[in-house]
């Protein structure tokens, strides 16, 4: 069941649609003024890798932007990558520390 996004040409407002049925795409209206007078919109879509393919393509030599450390999921990516970088195995209990980082049950720990 594909979701099409549509900009209305009358109000100049974006919104996506789900089509149950191809014969329902003609009869789609502007969520906001219902007008018919629409343009269908190149969707973004994102393609998903495992942790290995991310770990594998990740550069840490790269400058990143304050958004980069927004998300946790990165820097515990970050942290991964580079102690490979520099040789160093910590096996599953560096897993276990990057999930409890990530998570933010590490403080957990330390307030016993």
């Amino acid at each position: 069941m594909p979701i099409y996004e549509y900009r209305c040409n009358q109000c100049e407002k974006e919104f996506s649609e789900l089509i149950l049925n191809q014969r329902e795409i003609n009869k789609v209206r502007c969520k906001y003024c219902l007008s018919r007078n629409l343009t269908k919109l190149v969707s973004s879509f994102r393609v998903h890798q495992t942790e290995g393919a991310r770990l594998a393509n990740f550069d840490t030599s790269k400058p990143r932007s304050n958004d980069f450390y927004k998300d946790s999921r990165n820097i515990g990516l970050w942290a991964k990558k580079r102690m490979k970088e520099l040789g160093v195995d910590l096996g599953p209990k560096m897993d276990e520390i990057v999930e409890k980082g990530r998570t933010g049950k590490i403080l957990d720990d330390y307030n016993k």
